[in-house]
């Protein structure tokens, strides 16, 4: 495979770039169709969730679509072909983290009937949290869309000389604009044509790269004999990059923290129709991750045998190793003009679920925990409008981001606060850390890789980025130099596997919330309105749809939690299908000072005994 690795410099041709524009134009098509045609956008709720009467298998799809950036599309083949075919327990870990959120977390946004998942932080803790965490959600959402935006534009700039503004332009612009008109119905059903985009640009390069390759036997075959079939990696050294533990411990925490509780997962499986659908939605999300996650992994296999003798990092060809997959594309396909333009479709379908579904979370909690409860009396019609504007800005605003990206390169709530602050610290030390001193090549578990076979010298001083220590101990067979200014925590604490950096803000937050809300005392039980805890859903309704569909659903998991004890509410609970905010006025804050009673309960000297602190 020596003549593919040393071919010169290839780019997009009109081919190309007339199949990318198609999938941008189709796109918009359903977006356009899907808002102006066959929705009726009557409120805010029906902008944000589709008025909750969606079906299982096109907001799972959206779930797979959406969690597969185009960072993922180009870097997980990328990691398959430097850490071998053990990536594929990332498929595992996601299976449990799915099994764990249908468990405990979707089942009590569901039944609370939440549009925003922060309004929940108001409900348990304060409205201080709440504004705490929606703040930190606004900035961090924006930020990281604008770089899912701008990141594949520079990478494939630097390999192909693909235009980096016209790419931003016109995803930005396209995506922001289906997302204004169509709500979150356009972002689920525009999702659904990005993931049949993504496989169909993953198969085409397995099929075309296994037969330039000598088949899969003879693929798997020199994987084997390279160590790329490394499934069996059980080290449990934190520092090794991938492993099954690294996925199965570190990876569920830092996914959960994805689909059990942010906002642009939650908002879409709680527009589910039914609790059992929501749930449904969650396997058909994991099912559409394996075969993403598994096609993205089998490119990184092919990718190792086609440049087996002649790496392009090490060559010099690419600078990074996220520009392995696209310099493989415009290799493989050389002679099929139109093909490289499917995978850049591929790649950019990825950009436009992640950033649609972003404007469109960002647009729900901004009305939902800053306008709402400010403007109660806002008319329907306004807000969906105000809805509509909000999407709007927020697509311009992580444009704007993608484009300043290129130009410069009480007690409890004292807890609460308190574990925030400290999780938030640890995670940034870490990740701090590690960025100004990069952990070795050999730490981190990189496998070889050989230049022997290039047309010519190599070259491996001209590389350069982010990983060029990691070149030179990648090259060398010893032990990595030691630099006498690297301080002692930069090869143990700074280089844990960052699957773990969840987990580390996690455990910190937890703990120190945990401390601060014991030393200045803990909250009773009864002063919780049900449902707020994953222990007490026995005691509410598990349907969110409209009144006038809940008769006709026949889900047993609709009535069946319900029906048997016909237990009374209390007078402060608010059902989940009402149309006003799920927040304690003045008068429920009254009534919880002096104490919720746990349904069920006969008398109030029942009350006492059931009270437990938090």
């Amino acid at each position: 495979m020596a003549a593919v690795g040393s071919a010169a410099r290839a780019t997009f041709g009109a081919w190309d770039y007339g199949v990318f524009a198609l999938m941008l134009l189709v796109s918009t098509g359903i977006g356009l169709w899907v808002g102006l045609v066959r929705s009726r956008q009557r409120s805010a709720e029906d902008f944000f969730t589709g008025g909750r009467r969606l079906a299982a298998l096109p907001v799972g799809l959206s779930l797979a679509a959406s969690f597969m950036s185009a960072v993922q599309v180009l870097g997980v083949p990328a990691e398959a072909y430097r850490y071998g075919l053990k990536f594929i327990w990332m498929c595992m870990g996601q299976l449990l983290n799915s099994l764990l959120t249908a468990a405990f977390y979707l089942p009590v946004f569901y039944r609370l009937g939440l549009t925003s998942t922060y309004q929940y932080l108001e409900l348990r803790f304060s409205r201080t949290v709440r504004l705490c965490g929606t703040l930190q959600y606004l900035m961090a959402t924006a930020l990281y869309t604008g770089i899912v935006i701008y990141a594949p534009a520079l990478i494939l700039n630097q390999v192909t000389g693909l235009d980096i503004w016209a790419s931003l332009l016109s995803t930005g612009a396209i995506c922001t604009f289906y997302t204004t008109v169509g709500g979150m119905k356009a972002v689920i059903w525009t999702d659904v044509f990005q993931v049949v985009v993504m496989l169909s640009g993953f198969w085409a390069v397995l099929a075309r790269g296994a037969m330039l390759a000598g088949g899969p036997r003879q693929v798997l075959e020199l994987a084997r004999n390279h160590s790329r079939i490394n499934l069996m990696d059980f080290d449990p050294d934190p520092r090794s990059r991938y492993t099954f533990w690294t996925f199965m411990v570190g990876g569920t925490l830092m996914w959960l923290s994805m689909y059990g509780v942010n906002q642009a997962q939650v908002q879409r499986y709680v527009a589910c129709r039914t609790e059992k659908q929501a749930k449904l939605a969650l396997l058909i999300n994991q099912l559409g991750l394996f075969l993403i996650v598994s096609s993205a992994t089998g490119c990184g296999i092919i990718m190792f045998a086609v440049y087996m003798d002649c790496d392009p990092l090490l060559s010099g060809r690419i600078s990074a190793p996220d520009q392995y997959m696209p310099l493989l594309v415009l290799d493989i396909f050389e002679d099929l003009p139109g093909v490289p333009g499917l995978f850049l479709a591929c790649a950019y379908s990825g950009t436009l679920s992640t950033a649609s579904t972003s404007i469109n979370a960002m647009a729900a909690v901004t009305v939902e925990d800053i306008i709402k409860p400010r403007l109660p009396s806002l008319a329907p019609r306004r807000l969906m409008v105000i809805s509509k504007g909000l999407s709007l800005i927020y697509g311009s605003a992580c444009l704007a981001i993608a484009a300043l990206s290129s130009l410069v390169g009480d007690g409890v709530l004292q807890g609460v606060l308190s574990g925030l602050l400290a999780g938030l610290t640890l995670s940034l030390w870490v990740a701090v850390g590690t960025t100004l001193y990069p952990p070795t090549a050999k730490s981190m578990g990189v496998l070889p890789s050989s230049a022997a076979g290039c047309a010519g010298p190599s070259a491996n001083t001209s590389a350069s980025g982010l990983l060029g220590p990691l070149l030179t101990a990648n090259a060398s067979s010893g032990a990595p130099r030691m630099d006498p200014a690297r301080p002692a925590l930069a090869d143990s604490f700074y280089a844990i596997s960052y699957l773990y950096y969840g987990a580390l803000g996690t455990l910190s937050t937890v703990l120190c919330g945990a401390l601060v809300s014991y030393l200045t005392g803990p909250t009773k039980h009864g002063t919780l309105r049900p449902g707020l805890l994953w222990w007490d859903l026995t005691w509410q309704t598990a349907s969110v749809a409209p009144k006038e569909e809940v008769a006709t659903l026949g889900d047993s998991s609709v009535k069946g939690a319900e029906e048997p004890p016909r237990t009374k509410r209390p007078p402060d609970f608010l059902p989940a299908n009402e149309d006003h905010l799920l927040f304690p006025g003045k008068e429920e804050v009254n009534r919880a000072s002096s104490g919720f009673r746990t349904p069920g309960s006969g008398h109030e000297g029942s009350h006492d005994l059931r009270e437990t602190n938090l």
